[in-house]
């Protein structure tokens, strides 16, 4: 974001002041405009729409105080800094408690001490843009198949092969690469005429996924106002998929293994036997042997799963496609916003393969269309990104301390809001909680 686009207002009844205020402001790139007391003011900013007002709190018609409190009203997101006679600093600070960030005295200091002021400002404005563009993404789309999982052409042979069986399958890789996509995939070329149904089993309390999954009759629990179907109804003659399996309860893994062993079920409240022939995926960011080692997850459930495990590596360790993955998502984000955008710089090109990407490819395309919105050419550089590290030759044993730092950057950016930085980081929150423990952050 360029300082031309952060638009001032300076509110004050001396001309004077208003044109050297202009002139420091507008030397170092601000778009500034100016108004004469609080009644101009107002009618100004129908057409400017100011980022920031500079207000002196002496001026006829309207004083400073009444123009803040009658503009907070139309602008909740402007911000208020106020100029203010020596004489008069309980007057400033009365003015910050109703939401002023700052004040400056006049006669000014010099024009270094205003520039430093105002800089801040638009700082704290560049950082409130850059969470706005996280929280609502509007590039939603991972790549197609051949570009997503290119290099991989074992595992895209694997999935032609199991596709138009009836095996189960299992899909296994960390957030982000791409694993409800494969799933997808698979069923798209098995021809199979159902449904591609999903769950996400991390998401569903243990009171709500046996609902979710088997359906249940009209008065079966406080709520059940009428029949619903479950997932594995929706999915006969499809196929259903199980993200994050691990998380079913012991209860819920005996129930679900009847389901893959004999295909049948009950709805909740029902004693009437159903039937499916859904094909089952599943998928897990966990190690399941390690699980059923730990006596978290059933060992006979994970050998039925287990029939036709497909492994998705991690874009760390796909260098080599990180760079055509990249040139994708810029191309279609750039489309999706209207952008001119065309290429990475040369810095961007080395951090793409220096940085581990603990997000994977999520991640990369939330970095990228922040940089694209906050572009002014048709050359992105992501080396300025707060959320990634500076590009440096990775040795492996550093990959955990450059993941951790990555996680430690996003909390500090959005102040700790965990939910907030695993979405930047493209990550789940439970997996944001799970490396917040094992890394000892606070």
């Amino acid at each position: 974001m360029q300082r031309q686009d952060f638009k001032i207002l300076i509110v004050d009844d001396e001309r004077s002041m208003q044109l050297l205020i202009k002139r420091i402001l507008s030397e170092v790139g601000y778009t500034v405009s100016t108004a004469s007391d609080g009644k101009e003011a107002l009618l100004r900013c129908e057409e400017f729409r100011p980022h920031l007002l500079l207000v002196d709190l002496k001026m006829p018609v309207m004083d400073g105080m009444s123009f803040i409190e009658r503009y907070r009203q139309v602008d909740v997101s402007a911000n208020f800094i106020v100029l203010t006679a020596y004489g008069s600093i309980d007057t400033a600070v009365r003015a910050m408690k109703m939401g002023a960030i700052d004040y400056i005295t006049k006669p000014l200091e010099g024009p270094e001490a205003l520039r430093d002021l105002i800089e801040a400002a638009f700082e704290q404005w560049q950082i409130k843009i850059q969470r706005q563009v996280l929280k609502t993404s509007l590039f939603k789309e991972l790549p197609p198949v051949e570009v997503m999982f290119g290099g991989m052409e074992e595992v895209l042979e694997e999935v032609s092969a199991v596709a138009s069986t009836k095996a189960t399958v299992l899909i296994t890789g960390e957030t982000g690469t791409g694993k409800t996509q494969l799933a997808r995939h698979i069923h798209n070329i098995s021809e199979r005429e159902g449904a591609f149904v999903e769950i996400n089993c991390a998401t569903m309390t243990e009171n709500l996924i046996e609902s979710e999954l088997f359906g249940h009759e009209k008065g079966a629990f406080t709520g059940a106002v009428a029949q619903k179907k479950g997932k594995f109804e929706q999915a006969t003659g499809g196929t259903i998929f199980l993200d994050e399996v691990t998380e079913m309860n012991d209860l819920m893994q005996a129930k679900f293994l009847r389901v893959i062993e004999s295909g049948v079920f009950e709805r909740l409240g029902s004693v009437v036997t159903q039937r499916t022939d859904a094909r089952i995926v599943c998928a897990t960011n966990k190690d399941l042997q390690t699980e059923v080692a730990q006596g978290r997850f059933r060992q006979d459930l994970f050998f039925r799963l287990n029939v036709f495990p497909i492994q998705i590596p991690p874009l760390r360790m796909r260098k080599g496609h990180i760079a055509r993955i990249a040139q994708y998502l810029i191309e279609q984000i750039s489309l999706a916003l209207g952008k001119e955008v065309k290429q990475l710089s040369a810095g961007s090109r080395e951090m793409l393969i220096s940085y581990p990407w603990p997000g994977n490819v999520r991640e990369l395309q939330n970095v990228l269309e922040r940089s694209i919105i906050l572009s002014r050419i048709d050359t992105i550089d992501i080396t300025k990104s707060r959320l990634i590290n500076q590009p440096q030759k990775v040795p492996a044993g550093r990959l955990l301390d450059m993941e951790k730092k990555a996680i430690e950057d996003a909390l500090i950016l959005y102040g700790g809001n965990r939910k907030q930085a695993a979405e930047a980081l493209g990550i789940s929150l439970r997996t944001m909680h799970y490396k917040i423990k094992e890394f000892g952050l606070k």
